[in-house]
Protein backbone atom coordinates (compact mmCIF):
# COMPACT_ATOMS: atom_id res chain seq x y z
CA UNK A 1 0.00 0.00 0.00
CA UNK A 2 1.34 3.48 -0.75
CA UNK A 3 1.90 6.01 1.47
CA UNK A 4 -0.30 9.02 1.84
CA UNK A 5 1.07 12.46 0.36
CA UNK A 6 3.94 10.53 -1.48
CA UNK A 7 3.08 11.32 -4.68
CA UNK A 8 5.30 10.43 -7.69
CA UNK A 9 4.73 11.32 -11.06
CA UNK A 10 6.10 9.61 -14.30
CA UNK A 11 6.66 10.89 -17.84
CA UNK A 12 6.35 8.31 -20.34
CA UNK A 13 8.10 9.65 -23.74
CA UNK A 14 11.97 9.50 -23.19
CA UNK A 15 11.01 8.28 -19.71
CA UNK A 16 9.26 5.04 -19.75
CA UNK A 17 9.12 4.79 -23.23
CA UNK A 18 11.82 4.93 -25.71
CA UNK A 19 9.92 7.89 -28.08
CA UNK A 20 13.10 8.92 -29.87
CA UNK A 21 15.06 5.56 -30.84
CA UNK A 22 11.13 4.46 -32.80
CA UNK A 23 11.10 8.05 -33.98
CA UNK A 24 14.55 7.59 -35.16
CA UNK A 25 14.08 4.05 -36.74
CA UNK A 26 10.83 4.93 -38.65
CA UNK A 27 12.14 8.44 -39.77
CA UNK A 28 15.13 6.33 -41.36
CA UNK A 29 12.30 3.91 -43.45
CA UNK A 30 11.26 7.39 -44.82
CA UNK A 31 14.82 7.78 -46.76
CA UNK A 32 15.71 10.93 -48.36
CA UNK A 33 18.50 13.15 -46.02
CA UNK A 34 20.10 11.10 -43.17
CA UNK A 35 18.79 12.79 -40.27
CA UNK A 36 20.89 13.08 -37.15
CA UNK A 37 20.07 11.70 -34.06
CA UNK A 38 19.22 14.68 -31.89
CA UNK A 39 17.73 16.94 -34.63
CA UNK A 40 14.40 14.63 -33.92
CA UNK A 41 14.40 16.22 -30.01
CA UNK A 42 14.54 19.87 -30.56
CA UNK A 43 11.41 21.60 -30.50
CA UNK A 44 12.28 23.14 -34.37
CA UNK A 45 11.70 19.82 -35.72
CA UNK A 46 8.40 19.35 -34.13
CA UNK A 47 5.67 18.85 -36.71
CA UNK A 48 7.94 18.09 -40.00
CA UNK A 49 5.87 16.17 -42.52
CA UNK A 50 7.53 13.23 -41.99
CA UNK A 51 7.47 12.88 -38.37
CA UNK A 52 3.88 13.91 -38.38
CA UNK A 53 3.21 10.86 -40.72
CA UNK A 54 4.66 8.55 -38.34
CA UNK A 55 3.39 9.89 -35.09
CA UNK A 56 -0.34 9.88 -36.51
CA UNK A 57 -0.01 6.11 -37.44
CA UNK A 58 -2.59 3.95 -36.21
CA UNK A 59 -0.71 1.85 -32.91
CA UNK A 60 2.04 4.24 -32.86
CA UNK A 61 1.83 5.39 -29.82
CA UNK A 62 0.71 1.79 -27.83
CA UNK A 63 3.83 -0.11 -29.63
CA UNK A 64 6.87 2.54 -28.38
CA UNK A 65 8.96 0.02 -26.41
CA UNK A 66 9.91 0.04 -22.78
CA UNK A 67 12.98 2.20 -21.44
CA UNK A 68 14.90 0.99 -18.68
CA UNK A 69 15.89 3.94 -16.91
CA UNK A 70 12.61 5.25 -16.64
CA UNK A 71 11.18 1.14 -15.51
CA UNK A 72 14.89 1.38 -12.98
CA UNK A 73 13.40 4.63 -11.25
CA UNK A 74 9.81 3.08 -11.04
CA UNK A 75 10.73 -0.01 -9.40
CA UNK A 76 12.63 2.48 -6.47
CA UNK A 77 9.48 4.47 -6.10
CA UNK A 78 7.21 1.06 -5.76
CA UNK A 79 9.91 0.08 -3.51
CA UNK A 80 9.43 2.69 -0.91
CA UNK A 81 5.76 2.51 -1.43
CA UNK A 82 5.42 5.98 -3.05
CA UNK A 83 1.69 6.41 -5.21
CA UNK A 84 2.47 6.37 -8.61
CA UNK A 85 1.09 8.33 -11.45
CA UNK A 86 2.12 8.47 -14.79
CA UNK A 87 1.89 12.34 -15.96
CA UNK A 88 2.29 12.51 -19.46
CA UNK A 89 1.80 15.27 -22.25
CA UNK A 90 -0.88 14.70 -24.77
CA UNK A 91 0.24 16.06 -28.46
CA UNK A 92 -1.88 19.00 -29.59
CA UNK A 93 -1.80 17.79 -33.57
CA UNK A 94 -2.29 13.90 -32.59
CA UNK A 95 -5.85 13.03 -30.73
CA UNK A 96 -5.02 9.19 -31.19
CA UNK A 97 -1.36 9.55 -29.27
CA UNK A 98 -4.14 10.18 -26.34
CA UNK A 99 -6.18 6.98 -26.31
CA UNK A 100 -2.91 4.83 -27.47
CA UNK A 101 -0.60 6.50 -24.60
CA UNK A 102 -3.20 5.11 -22.29
CA UNK A 103 -3.38 2.05 -23.86
CA UNK A 104 0.09 1.41 -23.52
CA UNK A 105 -0.07 2.56 -19.79
CA UNK A 106 -2.85 -0.46 -18.90
CA UNK A 107 -0.58 -2.70 -20.77
CA UNK A 108 2.42 -1.97 -19.37
CA UNK A 109 1.53 -0.58 -15.48
CA UNK A 110 -1.89 -1.82 -14.99
CA UNK A 111 -3.60 -0.17 -12.08
CA UNK A 112 -1.28 2.64 -12.28
CA UNK A 113 -3.26 6.15 -12.89
CA UNK A 114 -2.79 8.33 -16.01
CA UNK A 115 -3.05 12.31 -16.47
CA UNK A 116 -3.03 13.43 -19.98
CA UNK A 117 -2.37 17.25 -20.08
CA UNK A 118 -0.98 19.99 -21.87
CA UNK A 119 0.33 21.49 -18.61
CA UNK A 120 2.61 19.25 -16.18
CA UNK A 121 3.29 22.36 -14.15
CA UNK A 122 -0.56 22.20 -12.44
CA UNK A 123 0.00 18.74 -11.52
CA UNK A 124 0.66 18.14 -8.04
CA UNK A 125 3.26 15.58 -6.52
CA UNK A 126 6.45 15.49 -4.39
CA UNK A 127 8.51 13.69 -7.22
CA UNK A 128 8.73 14.13 -10.84
CA UNK A 129 10.29 11.47 -13.11
CA UNK A 130 10.74 13.24 -16.78
CA UNK A 131 13.68 13.93 -19.17
CA UNK A 132 12.56 17.03 -20.93
CA UNK A 133 13.99 20.43 -19.17
CA UNK A 134 11.15 22.66 -19.99
CA UNK A 135 8.80 20.20 -18.42
CA UNK A 136 10.76 20.16 -15.16
CA UNK A 137 11.15 23.86 -14.66
CA UNK A 138 7.03 24.61 -15.28
CA UNK A 139 6.55 21.55 -12.44
CA UNK A 140 9.68 22.91 -10.29
CA UNK A 141 8.18 26.93 -10.32
CA UNK A 142 5.31 25.51 -8.10
CA UNK A 143 6.93 22.78 -6.17
CA UNK A 144 10.15 24.49 -4.63
CA UNK A 145 10.73 21.54 -2.58
CA UNK A 146 10.23 19.18 -5.04
CA UNK A 147 12.27 16.26 -6.19
CA UNK A 148 13.17 15.72 -10.15
CA UNK A 149 14.87 12.79 -11.85
CA UNK A 150 15.76 13.16 -15.56
CA UNK A 151 16.35 9.97 -17.30
CA UNK A 152 19.46 10.60 -19.23
CA UNK A 153 18.91 11.87 -22.82
CA UNK A 154 20.98 14.05 -24.86
CA UNK A 155 18.63 16.66 -24.41
CA UNK A 156 19.26 16.86 -20.56
CA UNK A 157 23.11 16.86 -20.78
CA UNK A 158 23.70 19.79 -18.57
CA UNK A 159 20.80 20.77 -17.31
CA UNK A 160 21.38 21.75 -13.23
CA UNK A 161 19.30 22.45 -10.80
CA UNK A 162 19.44 21.92 -6.94
CA UNK A 163 16.55 19.63 -6.86
CA UNK A 164 16.66 17.44 -9.98
CA UNK A 165 19.24 14.85 -10.68
CA UNK A 166 20.12 13.28 -13.46
CA UNK A 167 20.00 8.91 -13.33
CA UNK A 168 22.62 8.03 -16.30
CA UNK A 169 22.04 4.13 -14.89
CA UNK A 170 25.01 4.20 -13.04
CA UNK A 171 24.21 6.09 -10.02
CA UNK A 172 20.84 4.12 -8.84
CA UNK A 173 22.30 4.54 -5.15
CA UNK A 174 22.02 8.39 -5.21
CA UNK A 175 18.25 8.22 -6.43
CA UNK A 176 17.65 5.68 -3.71
CA UNK A 177 19.45 7.96 -1.15
CA UNK A 178 17.26 11.26 -2.19
CA UNK A 179 14.33 9.46 -2.41
CA UNK A 180 14.62 7.69 1.29
CA UNK A 181 15.82 11.57 2.59
CA UNK A 182 11.77 12.67 1.11
CA UNK A 183 10.30 9.96 2.74
CA UNK A 184 11.88 10.85 5.79
CA UNK A 185 10.27 14.11 5.90
CA UNK A 186 6.46 12.67 5.58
Amino acid sequence: MAKVGLVALIDMDGTLCDYQGALMRDLETFGGPPIRRWVATTTAHRGCARETVIRRQPGWWRSLPRLQLGFDVLAELQALRFEIHVLTKGPVGTPSAWTEKLEWCQQHLPGVPVTITMDKGLVYGKVLVDDWPPYVERWLEWRPRGLVILPAQPWNVGFSHPNAIRYDGHNLGEIRAALRRLCELE
